[in-house]
């Protein structure tokens, strides 16, 4: 059979496929609440005989009001007692057996967290996005995308080992799992897909695809950006004219929005998106409609969902609830308990309903402020930590006030983080200051000094602002005095911007 008789059958049969798919998402989707009761009663009866299910007496959860008295709510460091144990190759502690990888992402307070990948749990991380192009494919009935080639921008799947278990990061585990029926589409090759150095890996992308039919482009915005720069500097041509069949971008990890009007001027036309919402710690939703906000939430793939509303997450006794009762419109702490034994379990997100028939949602944020316009999930004690590190050896240099925002389109070079730092005094050698909170955030943040390392970002600058200036902001925002104070960092530019536009900085 020829090349093309093949192709022509993967788009001909991808649609019956796609139907077929969206018949079973329905299903569950349409019954949301059954659905989740049948999720939570399955992970209870799994994890019983676990150490974890006899310490916090599974055997007499009858109810989810039963469920909510034993187990707390947690986050990895509430957890980290019993993944430490998973993690030296003990048995049946968070769920049956041992996991099958951990994905191994940043932490907060002790380094690098092992997130557990189970048998059970692992389905869920391949089979949502396929199922999110399927469900495009159904409803569109587009499928010539199928016949070229189709480029997942991620990280290296090389693995290490740790006590028999496999481990990396989760776009280098899910690299493992692509059907064979994608992997003659795919880009870019297994030896480019391992570099590490990611200016290097980008240059070697550049050189494989650009004479191929690309019709899929994937990845988190800031990375995709940086490919179709260098595709621009190579060819002096937009995006659109050199992949004339390119039609559909997925994306996930970050807002999109600071990029998309960067992304149109870079391809020159308006191409179809899939949003994902990935996490080391499961796939939550996919965008399942082209023209509806939100995307569809995962309720049939072994995770059980609870929310905290996010005014109330910090009180002495927030209350739990159930998709059941969610409200459109309010922000959410969402809570998680898995088949990878992840038990009410905080992931940091917070997330808004934009339907309840069926539920959809859109990512708001974080519970705490944050930077991860790049995916490197930099958090304020981080920023806190690097700046006391930097300044500790040194009385002359007294720091005010500080806030710190993501700079994604400079005017040349590479993004940044930008340091805007108001001092009691004048300040000499600003660059030194900056290279020492630069080493200590890559210290504390895997994923920051991951992204400077592989020339993704550059280091941070520091922007000097005037005397008294952040109160003058605040004055200007109406929220001078009381219990207001200055996010110690942002995920978009509004503080920057203001800064900027009322000439606070020097």
């Amino acid at each position: 059979m020829s090349i093309a008789k093949i192709t022509s059958l993967k788009a001909l049969l991808a649609k019956p496929f796609a139907k077929q798919i969206r018949k079973k998402v329905n299903k569950w989707a349409n019954n949301p609440i059954k659905t989740q009761q049948k999720v939570f009663q399955k992970l209870i009866s799994s994890a019983t005989p676990t150490v974890f299910g006899k310490d916090h007496d599974f055997i007499s959860i009858n109810s989810y009001e039963d469920f909510v008295k034993r187990v707390p709510v947690r986050d990895y460091e509430g957890l980290k007692h019993y993944v430490d144990r998973v993690v030296h190759g003990e048995e049946n502690i968070l769920w049956k057996g041992k996991p099958i990888y951990f994905a191994k992402t940043s932490g907060t307070t002790s380094g690098s967290k092992y997130i557990p990948i189970t048998k059970e749990s692992m389905p869920s991380h391949t089979e949502a996005a396929r199922n999110a192009i399927l469900m495009y494919v159904a409803e569109t009935g587009k499928t010539s995308f199928v016949n070229g080639k189709m480029i997942f921008l991620q990280g290296s799947p090389i693995l290490e080992e740790k006590n028999g278990i496999k481990l990396g990061r989760l776009s280098g585990i899910v690299a493992h799992y692509v059907p064979k029926y994608l992997q003659k589409n795919r880009m870019p090759s297994w030896e480019t897909n391992c570099i590490e150095d990611w200016e290097t890996k980008v240059e070697a992308i550049v050189d494989e695809t650009l004479n191929e039919d690309m019709t899929i482009i994937s990845g988190i915005p800031s990375w995709v950006q940086m490919y179709f720069e260098r595709l621009q500097q190579r060819t002096n041509k937009k995006i659109g004219d050199i992949f004339k069949n390119f039609n559909l971008f997925i994306f996930g990890g970050v807002n999109y929005e600071p990029y998309r009007a960067k992304f149109e001027s870079l391809i020159g036309r308006k191409v179809d998106s899939i949003e994902l919402y990935p996490a080391s710690e499961g796939f939550f939703a996919f965008q399942d409609k082209q023209n509806e906000k939100g995307m569809l939430l995962q309720l049939n793939s072994g995770i059980f969902y609870e929310f905290i509303k996010a005014d109330d997450f910090f009180s002495d006794n927030p209350k739990r609830i159930t998709i059941k009762d969610v409200e459109l419109g309010v922000n959410y702490v969402m809570i998680i308990s898995t088949n990878a034994g992840l038990w009410a379990y905080n992931i940091g997100d917070t997330v808004e309903f934009a339907s309840l028939k069926p539920y959809r949602l859109i990512v708001s944020g974080r519970i705490k402020h944050y930077i991860s316009a790049f995916g490197e999930h930099v958090i304020a004690k981080e920023v806190e930590q690097a700046l006391q590190e930097a300044t500790s050896n040194n009385n002359n240099i007294l720091v005010s006030e500080f806030t710190v925002a993501p700079q994604i389109n400079p005017p040349e070079g590479l993004p940044y983080h930008e340091w805007f730092i108001e001092f009691e005094n004048d300040i000499k050698n600003l660059e030194i200051l900056a290279t020492r909170i630069d080493e200590s955030l890559q210290n504390q943040n895997s994923y920051y000094k991951d992204l400077i390392q592989g020339k993704v970002l550059k280091p941070l600058k520091i922007t000097t602002v005037k005397n008294e200036g952040f109160k003058e902001y605040m004055k200007s925002v109406g929220k001078l005095g009381g219990q207001n104070k200055i996010p110690r960092l942002s995920n978009d530019r509004k503080i920057a911007n203001t800064l900027y536009k009322n000439n606070l900085v020097n």
